[in-house]
């Protein structure tokens, strides 16, 4: 069985941190990107950090480059998403994203349940 599981959200206070961690299983997770996206409240799904499956390249949305670090480990089969400085403005949903590509043709894709990041003085 397929399963993504997202753990690791909390209430923080502005400029804390939190570590989000999604462990996969049911599938070769070293042959998947692994992304990140989240969803605040009353607003749309917006991509936050992607890690490749190759070379492990990565890349983050404005808002949040400098402050949140994607990282992944096949061994394990775990993506991390460390998040320092954070602010109200991150609070939302936050959920794994695994995608299989041949070229440009999106071949498999798994979401984890999500994990919510709520960040409040």
């Amino acid at each position: 069985e397929v399963q993504l599981v997202d753990s690791g959200g909390g209430l923080v206070q502005p400029g804390d941190s939190l570590r989000l961690s999604c462990v996969a299983t049911g599938f070769a997770f070293g042959d998947y990107d692994m992304s990140w996206v989240r969803q605040a409240p009353g607003k749309g799904p917006e991509w936050v950090a992607a890690i490749e499956s190759g070379d492990g390249s990565t890349n983050y949305a404005s808002p949040v480059k400098g402050r949140f670090t994607i990282s992944r480990g096949n061994a394990e089969h775990t993506v991390w998403l460390q998040m320092n400085d954070l602010r109200p403005e991150d609070t939302a949903v936050y959920y794994c994203n695994a995608q299989t590509r041949a070229g440009e043709i999106l071949i498999y894709e798994y979401w984890g349940q999500g994990t919510q990041g709520t960040v409040s003085s």
